[in-house]
């Protein structure tokens, strides 16, 4: 990049355009191995995260079977994790660095020395596969994909993005893990949350949105009734009535964002499903 004449900025401006230029070039440099990558090997993998004691192995493995029945693509599925106990023989693991906890374990996907190389769908754990994902894989497939958040059943010109869903090549988001693992104290402190940081980071290399009709929160654009069983403890919650809906037909992922989760949920629909 040709050098810039400093004295045309004030110091704020300045610095947000050395930012922008550092990002660029991190940019560039992971696309041109993203590139490589390509040419070398195109193997579909699917990626979940199963950290500390939030959900069980059980959730992985529920994953694991509902994508087998629901994809024809040859692929190839890992678990980024703590605990690899009571996970299915066929789900191949990936250790987590020690120093991330939480949601804060996300950004560690976009590390160019995970071990699988290709196309990579990742899946957060709370949701359940309703129909056939290889469109998953196949569309805008030179792009990265993610889903627009489902704050959009309220505001419907809602853009950031909703980090349950992401599909990627080896190398084309690397930039996003080399920053977070630089900084990541002050990334953690800047930020609610790993999508707010994902927004924020990709805003000059912005993601191709999954058609919101293809991805669904159960709670918020499946079912009618939102109202919430009394008594219940935020993270076990459920809804006070139980409705027999099903998602679209061209929705192929429910999302249990938030409560109630997969198992706390009583619609028939889920109930036959997270199996």
């Amino acid at each position: 990049m040709a050098k810039i004449d400093k004295t045309k900025y004030t110091k704020k401006e300045w610095l947000e355009l050395r930012e922008k230029r550092r990002r660029e070039k991190l940019q560039k440099k992971t696309q041109q191995l993203v590139n490589l990558t390509n040419e070398e090997n195109n193997t579909n993998f699917i990626l979940c995260l199963k950290h500390g004691r939030k959900y069980s192995s059980e959730y992985v493995n529920k994953l694991y079977r509902g994508v087998s029945r629901h994809c024809t693509l040859p692929f190839k599925f890992y678990c980024l994790t703590d605990d690899s106990l009571g996970l299915d023989s066929n789900i191949h693991t990936i250790p987590l660095p020690d120093y991330l906890k939480g949601w804060w374990c996300k950004p560690y996907m976009f590390s160019n020395d995970l071990p699988i190389k290709g196309n990579i769908l990742y899946l957060d754990l709370d949701v359940v596969i309703a129909g056939n994902i290889d469109k998953l894989f196949t569309y805008q497939p030179d792009n990265w994909c993610t889903v627009r958040d489902f704050t959009r059943a309220m505001r419907p010109k809602w853009h950031k993005y909703n980090s349950s869903i992401v599909r990627f090549k080896t190398g084309q988001l690397g930039f996003i893990w080399e920053e977070y693992k630089q900084n990541y104290e002050n990334i953690q402190r800047k930020f609610f949350g790993d999508q707010d940081f994902l927004w924020d980071v990709t805003k000059n290399y912005q993601a191709m949105l999954y058609p919101d009709s293809w991805i669904q929160s159960w709670k918020w654009e499946v079912r009618q009734d939102k109202e919430w069983a009394p008594g219940g403890v935020k993270g076990t919650r459920t809804f006070k009535k139980i409705e027999n809906v099903e998602p679209r037909i061209e929705c192929c992922v429910a999302v249990f964002h938030g409560d109630p989760n997969p198992e706390h949920c009583k619609d028939p629909w889920v109930v036959d499903n997270w199996i």
